[in-house]
């Protein structure tokens, strides 16, 4: 196993280029404009605030590759390494930015480019608290009670005490991470969180708490709320919200 620190350099990997159907047909998602900035931005301006991180590659769609590069150059993020393309699946995507990073550095972040609340302070825990473990994922308990259902009936009510709803950012040791989804490209195995890959072959994971504010976008509804969110936070800090329109793209 392969232990990692504050020490280490971490590249970050940002996959967005997923298709955006939940949200609107023909959404360029990571161009949706949040307080007036590309949603993307947001989590790439907070990864680059982080020492450790040294470099970052997104991952967007073929056809955003363009407007990507002209947009990361206009808000001046730094570390950017390359620009990925993506694959037909978020696996594909993040197997293909994985590409050669083995020999390369020793500890990878993954976080999800439409998550653009995160925090500096998530991601430097995430990163110490690696050591010892294969991976370490953020996420929260779940508010509600979870039940299993089977063919529309429920199954069992689960434990809600025992249960984390998932978030990313994700951190690895570059080695486990790749080695995982190497193998789950050898064998057509497909699923949704990387960490469930590292798990699948034996690998420790640990949970630390997130937030419930690092949402998701996956919905118009998800949007406004994180502009909601944004607000109030920039309210707190005594800076002028901005008011958003529906794409800057």
């Amino acid at each position: 196993m392969q232990k990692s620190s504050l020490s280490h350099e971490v590249i970050a990997i940002v996959p967005a280029a997923g298709s955006g159907t939940r949200y609107g047909p023909g959404t360029h998602k990571p161009f949706l404009s949040l307080n007036g900035k590309p949603l993307i931005i947001w989590a790439l301006k907070t990864l680059a605030s982080v020492p450790n991180i040294v470099h970052i590659i997104p991952v967007l769609r073929k056809s955003d590759i363009g407007k990507g590069n002209e947009t990361f150059q206009q808000y001046e993020i730094s570390k950017i390494l390359r620009i990925v393309e993506g694959g037909k699946e978020r696996q594909d995507s993040v197997l293909n930015a994985l590409a050669g990073l083995k020999k390369k550095f020793s500890t990878v972040l993954i976080h999800d480019g439409a998550r653009p609340l995160l925090t500096q302070d998530m991601i430097e825990r995430a990163i110490k608290e690696l050591d010892g473990f294969d991976g370490v994922v953020v996420g929260m308990p779940p508010k509600d009670t979870i039940k299993e259902t089977e063919h529309g009936l429920v199954h069992k009510t689960l434990k809600r005490d025992t249960l984390w709803a998932i978030q990313t950012p994700q951190v690895f040791p570059v080695q486990v991470i790749a080695e995982a989804y190497e193998r789950a490209y050898r064998e057509r195995y497909y699923s949704t969180d990387d960490a469930a890959l590292v798990e699948r072959y034996g690998g420790r994971v640990k949970v630390i708490k997130g937030s419930y504010s690092n949402i998701k976008i996956t919905t118009p509804e998800d949007l406004a709320f994180a502009e909601l969110l944004l607000s109030q936070k920039l309210m707190q800090e005594g800076k002028e919200p901005r008011k958003t329109t529906k794409s800057v793209i």
